[in-house]
């Protein structure tokens, strides 16, 4: 049975509908980067999914090829995640789309290298004939967070973060965002097939003892 990161490590993938306190090791991902509204058709954000996809389906795939990875073993492919922000803004500003900068990543196993992922942006670049050159190899050390599950559309999760900052004024912490330390976001519902109201969306924002 293949390896499925939101049932083997749930404490990460599927909290509860309250706020609570996790410390998050530092994980492996493929990233792309941009900035922009992520609903502009035929934008940036979209772009960046396809290419996250192709990598992580040949990286999964690869056992079908010639190209052996040390340790590998089958997995499902993890759901997409992204770290959020705009300059000059704490938190983000759900209501300015277009100023958003963003990291679109999808978390690998351990056992894939920089060699393995490099091999792999070149293989879906061949194979799909999709340039993955914006793609790249990024280790993110979260650390301590807070995290809490949405339910309903994203322009809801207002009201969600706000649960969040008062969980945190009462338990002695605060966020702490910063260049290295981001708003994240982890998308566990296909929006093509379950409706806004349905979809499940993990919201983790850095923290720290308040002072």
């Amino acid at each position: 049975m293949a390896f499925d990161f939101k049932k083997e490590y749930k404490e990460f993938y599927l909290p509860q509908s309250k706020p609570q306190i996790v410390t998050v090791p530092p994980m492996n991902y493929i990233a792309v980067r941009g900035q922009g509204d992520p609903n502009e058709e035929g934008g940036a954000y979209k772009a960046a999914i396809g290419v996250l996809y192709a990598v992580a389906y040949t990286i999964k795939m690869s056992k079908m090829g010639s190209h052996a990875m040390d340790g590998y073993f089958d997995f499902v492919v993890p759901p997409l995640e992204g770290f959020w922000w705009q300059d000059d803004v704490a938190g983000v500003d759900y209501g300015d789309k277009a100023a958003f900068h963003w990291i679109s990543v999808i978390r690998m196993p351990d056992f894939v290298t920089k060699a393995d992922f490099d091999w792999a942006v070149a293989e879906a670049t061949r194979k799909k004939k999709l340039n993955c050159s914006a793609a790249e190899y990024l280790t993110i050390d979260e650390g301590e967070c807070v995290q809490i599950m949405h339910l309903g559309p994203f322009d809801e999760e207002p009201a969600t973060v706000a649960v969040m900052d008062a969980f945190l004024a009462e338990s002695g912490y605060e966020n702490d965002f910063s260049a290295n330390r981001r708003h994240h976001e982890i998308y566990l519902s296909d929006a093509r097939k379950v409706p806004p109201e349905k979809w499940k969306t993990v919201i983790r924002h850095p923290v720290k003892k308040a002072e």
